[in-house]
């Protein structure tokens, strides 16, 4: 019960930080991220939805990002949580040492880490899900996965509903037995742009010549961070919320 209360603290502490008004880098990010994508052709917006909703709609319906990690079950939600950091730890490591190559590696190969972090960022909350005992293979912890996704990198308009969703998921997940409904009706072009301006600062400070290495390892690690305390919080709210209707049972 202990643990419990301290982590009861810490979802609290994380919601607190999710609507604090945004701090100077988010602000100028989002400023510098819309002037750019002002300038940038409609062909290349594009281009950038389709890499998205391509490495999303492999995520939701395809076995690519599927862990081999069997689903932790009747484990302790503070020997989970242990467990979560170590995963967390590692694919930070991954995205660092990823970040720090296409950083060194000017222009073109920023363009590759673009679609590389998205995938390093799904195969982790893929193993996240079988850590907190969710299995992958059901649609609807898929849909989940893409909501923590979402959640993270969405901006302050829409982290309320997305918060909501996630703390009713056992009541909302019964609405997503069709995979057809939820690819048709996902904004895939509020979703990139969300997401794009989340990251474009930390970003686009990888392509300046001479730091690019070191600020791809820091965007990296940061937004690897940032992905993981969503997750961990996430699936915490699910593990309390399924404890809490099986002692009402």
């Amino acid at each position: 019960m202990h643990y419990e209360q301290k982590v009861r603290h810490e979802i609290a502490v994380w919601e607190h930080q999710l609507f604090k008004p945004p701090g100077w880098l988010e602000r100028t990010s989002k400023t510098i991220g819309t002037r750019i994508n002002n300038l940038i052709p409609p062909k290349v917006h594009n281009v950038i939805t389709t890499t998205i909703k391509s490495i999303v709609r492999t995520a939701l319906f395809g076995a690519e990002y599927s862990p081999h990690r069997p689903v932790q079950r009747d484990i302790g939600l503070e020997l989970t949580d242990q467990e979560a950091k170590r995963l967390f730890s590692l694919y930070q490591k991954i995205a660092t040492a990823e970040g720090a190559g296409t950083g060194a590696g000017g222009f073109v190969l920023n363009l590759v880490d673009f679609p590389a972090l998205i995938a390093i960022k799904m195969k982790m909350l893929f193993e996240t899900a079988h850590v907190y005992g969710y299995d992958t293979k059901q649609f609807d912890e898929r849909v989940f996965i893409l909501k923590v996704f979402q959640l993270t990198f969405s901006g302050h308009g829409q982290r309320a509903r997305l918060l909501d969703s996630i703390k009713r998921w056992n009541t909302e997940k019964k609405q997503w037995v069709s995979e057809a409904d939820y690819s048709t009706n996902l904004d895939w072009e509020t979703f990139q742009k969300e997401y794009r301006d989340a990251i474009d600062f930390r970003k686009m400070l990888q392509m300046v010549p001479g730091i690019g290495a070191v600020a791809g390892a820091w965007a990296n690690y940061t937004i690897l961070e940032e992905l993981g305390e969503s997750a961990m919080n996430a699936y915490r709210l699910r593990r309390l919320n399924d404890d809490a209707d099986r002692m009402l049972e």
